[in-house]
């Protein structure tokens, strides 16, 4: 039997839009939540801080992309099943 994702790391645009509706989902869905703070934006600068503010609170944990491409690196290269190992993620 393979592997099961338990944990989703959330990158994208809008922060008040699509990633909020993206992490409530996947937090509905039981799964842990890292929201990368420098991977995500809004049009207005009050609704990026407001919704980072509530998910990180609430729903996710906000984390920085070094600290996310430290973990992604950490990971066993067959993981999932991957006959070649892949290459190291660089910021």
């Amino acid at each position: 039997m393979g592997r099961i994702a338990d944990t989703l790391i959330v990158a994208g645009t809008t922060t008040s839009g699509c990633v909020r509706a993206t992490v409530l989902d996947a937090f509905s869905y039981n799964f842990r939540v890292a929201l990368i703070e420098e991977c995500v934006f809004d049009r207005m600068q009050v609704s990026h801080k407001i919704n980072m503010f509530d998910m990180n609170l609430k729903y996710a944990d906000v984390v920085s992309l070094q600290d996310s491409v430290e973990y992604i690196n950490s990971l066993p290269h067959d993981l999932f099943g991957i006959a070649q190992p892949l290459e190291q993620v660089r910021v």
